[in-house]
């Protein structure tokens, strides 16, 4: 059972996996089919007025069509254990695979948006996508764009406003 808490109350725990192994961003396209892909960078704070995660999406991505087949996603935040899923879930495309049947996941109904989130994982955010913003060739700092950039594999940039953050008991001591 996961009870609801406050959205900022996990911002640390998330730097911090965002930093180290990655957490795993949930969509779904109108074709309700779920998709994770592991991200390693994200923001977590406040935007007009509004608690807001902002994740970020190669246009390469499998992922992104989803994104813009939908109108929410879920963040969640693995538990010690899910090594695996986040090796697979960064390397292997959705398109190719279920990843969900392959690792044994279970996406579960959301509380406040259509996105679904990873049961196993202890704790997520829902969000719904308020705002979106392509990055362009040229605009971002050079050396910035030369040095993260060199395949020219620019990213879409998704403001999420959380609608809920839920955790389950213990959560904190089952995180990584």
């Amino acid at each position: 059972m996961r009870k609801q808490v406050d959205e900022f109350k996990y911002v640390a725990e998330a730097n911090r996996l965002l930093k180290g192994g990655g957490i795993l961003l949930v969509t779904q396209g109108k074709k309700g089919k779920p998709n994770a892909m592991t991200i390693g960078w994200g923001f977590l704070g406040t935007m007009w007025r509004r608690p807001v995660f902002i994740v970020a999406v190669r246009l390469s991505r499998h992922t992104l069509r989803l994104m813009e087949d939908s109108d929410s996603f879920t963040v969640c935040l693995p538990g010690k254990g899910m090594e695996k899923a986040l090796e697979v879930c960064g390397t292997k495309s959705g398109r190719d695979m279920d990843k969900f049947k392959e690792l044994g996941l279970t996406a579960s109904k959301s509380t406040q948006v259509k996105a679904p989130h990873i049961e196993e994982c202890p704790v997520h955010f829902e969000c719904e996508i308020v705002y979106k913003d392509q990055m362009e060739p040229g605009e971002l700092k050079k050396a910035v764009e030369d040095e993260v950039y060199t395949s020219k594999d620019l990213h879409t940039i998704y403001y999420g406003e959380i609608k809920g953050v839920y955790e389950v008991e213990g959560a904190k001591n089952k995180l990584p």
